[in-house]
């Protein structure tokens, strides 16, 4: 399994994928965990390596929850000439080159404070722990399950 953390900790809530990875870090030795500031092509060869695939980044949409978590599909290369490449595009290009199609997911954790900042906001920070939390229940399920099952 392979957690990515997407966004930039000098832009406030923008750091919230890479304060999740750092959270997970510390809970489990058996997946392995990267950091980005974007997305990039080069990232379709590194998920191949893997069965279980999750993109967690800061969004700004609004969430019921604090966060979502969702199945990844591939978009059959939208933006693939742009210099950031949302995770759609990386699993299309994946599974275009690489054949090997990882289980793909999407976190995205509410932010609302974007400006330079190394301070995420406190209802960013509400919403990384319930995506953390939401997170340590799901890692052991994803990893025993071949197929997992997304409600």
């Amino acid at each position: 399994m392979l957690i990515i953390g997407i966004g930039n900790s000098g832009r406030s809530d923008d750091g919230l994928g890479w304060l999740l990875v750092d959270a997970i870090r510390k809970k489990f030795l058996n997946i392995d965990l990267v950091y980005r500031y974007q997305l990039q092509i080069e990232d379709a060869d590194l998920i191949s390596d893997y069965h279980t695939v999750i993109f967690a980044d800061a969004t700004k949409k609004s969430t019921e929850e604090g966060f979502f978590f969702e199945l990844c599909r591939p978009n059959q290369g939208l933006g693939l000439s742009s210099h950031m490449l949302e995770p759609e595009t990386v699993l299309w290009l994946e599974n275009q080159l690489f054949k090997k199609k990882p289980n793909a997911f999407v976190l995205g954790i509410e932010g609302e404070k974007w400006e330079l900042s190394l301070k995420p906001s406190q209802s960013g920070m509400s919403n990384l722990q319930r995506a953390i939390d939401f997170i340590l229940k799901m890692v052991p399920i994803l990893l025993k399950s071949k197929y997992p099952q997304m409600v």
